[in-house]
């Protein structure tokens, strides 16, 4: 008997069922990136934050393994006044009794374990986050509109000299008519710059205001000011316990 099978045992779906991969989902909040500053630690060095609102969140709805398969929240942030709101939205969050929102996200989550199966619930940055951890925060980036190779990909151009006219900027070469006899995908050409959903990983809460729902991350994070992002704990990395 292979030692394998003296783990696993012989049962194929009891193998298949031991050896899948199992996704972790680390629990997060809803927040807007306000900006950028700087704070000072103890020994005197500068800083660079990313202050983010990060809440209130409001639960407006809970999705079990039961009935959805899954098990999830769905959070509303940012109150939006009742004569903007269509009605299917009206309906959607009136449960939750506070109004409707600009914002809904779904986080995946063990929804029984966290306490926020309660609809309504309203959750702050204290409830999730804490000065040290270690977070991966998602959001569409700037977009940049139409750009050409150079700021695009950082591509070096042509001569400046050696009868280079008009050309300075231009991609060049792209492929030959022999072989390959086409362009190759993924090809470095211009094209549209920015707005894509990008994730920084493992930036580090410097601080926490709970009074105000503010979140200051080390670094920068994805979008512009005012941009929505989406807070999650660090799914590779974690802080070292004193």
């Amino acid at each position: 008997m292979k030692c394998s099978d003296r783990v696993l045992g012989t049962n194929e779906k009891e193998r298949k069922k031991v050896m899948a991969t199992v996704r972790q989902y680390k629990e997060g909040l809803i927040g807007k990136k306000l900006g950028m500053t700087q704070i000072f630690s103890e020994d005197g060095a500068a800083v660079p934050v990313s202050v983010i609102q990060t809440g209130p969140n409001v639960v407006v709805q809970v999705k079990t393994e039961q009935n959805d398969g899954y098990n999830a929240v769905q959070l509303g942030f940012e109150p939006k006044k009742p004569q903007r709101v269509n009605k299917a939205r009206t309906g959607h969050c009136s449960k939750a009794g506070k109004g409707a929102f600009y914002h809904l996200r779904e986080v995946r989550c063990d929804v029984e374990e966290l306490g926020w199966a309660e609809i309504g619930k309203e959750l702050g940055v204290s409830d999730v986050f804490e000065k040290g951890q270690y977070l991966d925060v998602s959001g569409v980036s700037k977009g940049k509109g139409f750009q050409g190779v150079v700021r695009r990909f950082g591509v070096r151009g042509q001569p400046a000299t050696r009868g280079t006219h008009e050309m300075r900027r231009h991609i060049g070469s792209i492929g030959c008519r022999k072989f390959p006899g086409r362009v190759w995908k993924n090809q470095k050409m211009p094209g549209h710059m920015g707005s894509k959903n990008v994730t920084k990983m493992n930036l580090q809460v410097v601080d926490v205001i709970p009074e105000k729902n503010l979140l200051l991350v080390k670094g920068a994070v994805p979008g512009p000011i005012n941009g929505i992002v989406m807070v999650h704990k660090a799914q590779k990395k974690v802080a070292k316990v004193a």
